[in-house]
């Protein structure tokens, strides 16, 4: 825990497409309250493909709420970027 929250860090997500199983497909950056997903970036600018694996993270995982966050950036604010599911 870390300031009254729970936060787990690099949290392996199964992959399951018809009757293949990949134990570890995905491996969530950070998973806090086990809701709200973090994926977090160093690079020049947050594209869609960064989006889409967000996105996947979610629609897998059936997380609500995800945020990518761009460490590349001026202020943290304009690196931070919102995803719901």
């Amino acid at each position: 825990q870390r300031n009254g929250f729970r936060v787990e860090r690099q949290i392996i997500l199964p992959i399951s497409y018809k009757s293949l199983k990949l134990d570890e497909g995905y491996r969530l950056d950070l998973l806090v309250e086990g809701a709200i997903v973090l994926e977090l970036k160093t690079v020049e600018a947050i594209r869609d493909v960064h989006r889409a694996q967000l996105l996947s993270y979610l629609r897998m995982g059936r997380f609500k709420l995800g945020y990518l966050l761009n460490f590349n950036t001026p202020r943290m604010h304009e690196g931070t970027h919102r995803l719901i599911n």
